[in-house]
């Protein structure tokens, strides 16, 4: 006997704008984000921070599109980019993606370039950042 896969709690009512219960009553909605429990959002981080290249980040980032169905998004700032926070990171609009995850993830990538400055650097350079030199 099969069990049904578990779905992600929901969030305290006004805490998110995650759209759940809209997601769960569309008809043959894709409901592939809602199995991103909050266990496996903390295995999901703990996989980000860990990152150790940008091809690894790359894949991870696919490997989020083709098991939950986001898409993350991640390149330079229009300005300059002095630290981290100058690389900006954002999802396609996604109902059932909880705001705390918007968060998280962007934020476990971050700590992962930090520890390993030379992701970063390969992202720049792939935007052509040091193309000129």
């Amino acid at each position: 006997m099969n069990s049904p896969l578990p779905l992600r709690n929901p969030c305290p009512p006004g805490a998110c704008d995650c759209q759940r219960d809209e997601l769960l009553e569309r008809p043959g909605a894709d409901l592939r984000v809602l199995l991103l429990t909050r266990h496996e959002e903390q295995r999901l981080l703990d996989r980000l921070e860990s990152l150790q290249s940008l091809e690894d980040l790359e894949r991870m980032q696919q490997r989020m599109f083709e098991q939950l169905g986001i898409r993350l998004h991640i390149e330079p700032s229009h300005g300059e980019v002095r630290s981290m926070r100058g690389i900006h990171m954002h999802f396609d609009t996604h109902p059932g993606l909880c705001r705390k995850t918007r968060q998280s993830i962007p934020a476990a990538i971050r700590r992962a370039m930090e520890k390993k400055p030379e992701i970063a650097w390969r992202l720049l350079d792939s935007f052509d950042l040091f193309g000129g030199l």
